[in-house]
């Protein structure tokens, strides 16, 4: 599996998981996982969800496009975020879109501003 980056004790971060990984991952204690992919992307497994549920993990999958991130697409994320068993797993194709949600998330739980957070540091969430 592509290396887990621990980012708080409730948010890590990875590329795309395999079916082989989620026994490692459930092990590991991750009480969820929200996957930011599309169905038609490479290496899309379509019993994710059901494969990470019958482990006893919650599951979402939100679908977003790094390019269109914004203000209120980030907090319909954050919403599921906070409704999701702790700890999180948050994946994607290669930890991208999942590094800049966990920032804006920790951001916004801060009290700054996506645009701020968007607009100061632009190099930032550009990999």
């Amino acid at each position: 599996m592509e290396i887990v980056r621990k980012i708080t004790q409730e948010l890590a971060i990875v590329g795309q998981v395999t079916p082989e990984q989620l026994h490692d991952i459930a092990n590991d204690g991750y009480k969820s996982i929200l996957n930011l992919r599309f169905a038609d992307e490479k290496d899309w497994w379509e019993d994710e969800q059901k494969q990470t549920e019958d482990l006893g993990l919650s599951y979402a999958n939100i679908p977003i496009k790094f390019e269109e991130l914004n203000p209120q697409i980030s907090l319909e994320i954050f919403a599921v975020i906070n409704q999701l068993p702790k700890p999180i797993l948050i994946h994607c194709d290669n930890a991208i879109r999942s590094a800049a949600i966990v920032l804006l998330y920790i951001a916004n739980k801060q009290g700054i501003e996506f645009d701020q957070v968007w607009e100061q540091n632009p190099k930032l969430f550009w990999f």
